[in-house]
């Protein structure tokens, strides 16, 4: 049997190593970065869900100072570390780690490249996958600045017009922008938010 593309290494993966990312995810943000300027000079960023850690990496990477809020339920790769570096491992939905959040804060972008532990049944894991980024938005209308900027990552169900709308009642602009660097068979898309309403 022929294996499927998540099996081998593509473009994108052999890029990732041999620029020092855990994960080729790293070029749908740079993708978005590009196409919508949501990285700005010594921005506060806060990421969600980041585990390895390559989006952590590339905003480290492109700042040019500010700061880097980091969190997962799995701790990032042992080679991610800098001085702007925070970093909680726990769950985004508790008490105690929105409030460390917080206290971090407020933020001038809000990132999530979170994706649920998948079963195969697209049903159970668009509707988990949807959680995330009704999370993922909490964030971004609780601690966001105004002007700031968003980026979630979505498995297409149907939902996302719905969480669209939702984003433009926070946002000057949401739209849904699906990066090159995605695989041609992924059902993943990003829903874009730009300047947080005042």
């Amino acid at each position: 049997m022929s294996q499927n593309s998540y099996e081998k290494p593509d473009f994108w993966s052999k890029k990732a190593f041999a620029e020092n990312y855990p994960a080729r995810s790293v070029y749908k943000l740079a993708e978005i970065d590009e196409k919508f300027g949501i990285i700005k000079n010594n921005s506060v960023v806060l990421d969600l869900g980041s585990a390895p850690g390559s989006w952590t990496l590339f905003l480290l990477r492109n700042l040019g100072g500010g700061k880097v809020v980091s969190c997962d339920l799995n701790p990032l790769s042992k080679a991610i570390a800098a001085e702007n570096l925070i970093f909680f491992q726990g769950d985004l939905n508790s008490k105690e780690i929105r409030e460390k959040i917080r206290e971090q804060g407020p933020f001038d972008l809000v990132v999530c490249d979170a994706a649920p532990p998948t079963t195969g049944n697209r049903t159970v894991d668009t509707a988990r996958s949807e959680s995330l980024v009704e999370m993922a938005i909490w964030y971004a209308e609780n601690m966001l600045k105004p002007g700031g900027n968003f980026a979630a990552k979505i498995f297409q169900s149907g939902a996302e017009q719905r969480l669209l709308l939702k984003m433009r009642q926070i946002f000057s602009s949401a739209k849904a922008f699906k990066p090159k660097a995605c695989r041609k068979e992924s059902f993943e898309t990003y829903l874009i938010g730009i300047q947080r309403r005042g």
